[in-house]
């Protein structure tokens, strides 16, 4: 099943759809990795691999159109690295996993629905910088269960950074391809004991998700409607999460 053609087209879809919206991909990956029946070991590592590339495509590209605010970036990360490379040295027990990630997948089911649904206001007021204390706070509790759970983490980091106002929607992408990217290299060096669990497709799964985060991160947020994208991967996330739960 791992070296079905179809779960590595699933990868770079999942890469362009995520990166046409400022995100790497691993609550997708994992959502894809959990109807294909993988191992939670395989799925941890496998996931924060190809979220890493995806990240680094992705902060490139940022950094070359100058969108990265070092300012809005390094109090959200400072503490989002040691907790998620704490998180991704735990290992839970497969039941207690499955029941974790699903849970992540229902609320990232549930913010992907409320992007795909909401429209954006009519006069947005001027954004503010994150508060140095409560970015710290944000960036170390996402930081952890994302390193333990094998995702990124801007997800999540993404819809808390609109709903306080401390970024418009182009510095929210930006901070979170770097917040991802910070994350995901954390984790995976926290969860280092999981890499014999790689699987052998692995390095065509790094080309399919560079592909797709490529094509996504330049093409997908220009032209193709935000609003169906996150609204076919609320749909995946919603399916699999309860798979997991139940």
């Amino acid at each position: 099943m791992t070296e079905s053609p179809f779960l590595t087209l699933a990868f770079l879809l999942i890469a362009l759809v995520y990166a046409a919206v400022g995100q790497a991909g691993a609550s997708g990956y994992i959502a894809a990795m959990a109807l294909a029946g993988f191992a939670p070991l395989a799925m941890k590592a496998t996931a924060l691999a190809l979220n890493l590339l995806v990240a680094s495509i992705g902060t490139a590209l940022f950094l070359r159109s100058g969108r990265v605010s070092r300012r809005n970036v390094w109090p959200f990360a400072i503490l989002g690295f040691p907790f998620s490379m704490l998180g991704g040295a735990v290992h839970l027990p497969e039941g207690l996993y499955f029941r974790v990630v699903g849970i992540v997948l229902l609320l990232s089911s549930l913010q992907m629905a409320r992007g795909a649904l909401s429209g954006p206001p009519a006069q947005p007021a001027p954004p503010v910088a994150p508060p140095f204390a409560a970015a710290l706070a944000t960036g170390a509790v996402i930081g952890f269960i994302s390193g333990t759970t094998g995702t990124g983490g801007g997800v999540f980091l993404a819809p808390v950074i609109l709903a306080m106002n401390w970024g418009t929607a182009r510095q929210t992408a930006a901070t979170t391809a770097v917040y991802n990217l910070v994350n995901s290299g954390a984790a995976l060096i926290g969860a280092q004991a999981t890499w014999p669990q790689l699987p052998a497709a692995l390095p065509v799964w790094l080309l399919a998700v560079a592909v797709g985060g490529t094509a996504g991160a330049l093409l997908g947020s220009r032209y193709l409607s935000d609003r169906w994208l996150r609204g076919l991967l609320a749909l995946l996330l919603l399916v699999s999460g309860l798979k997991l739960v139940w």
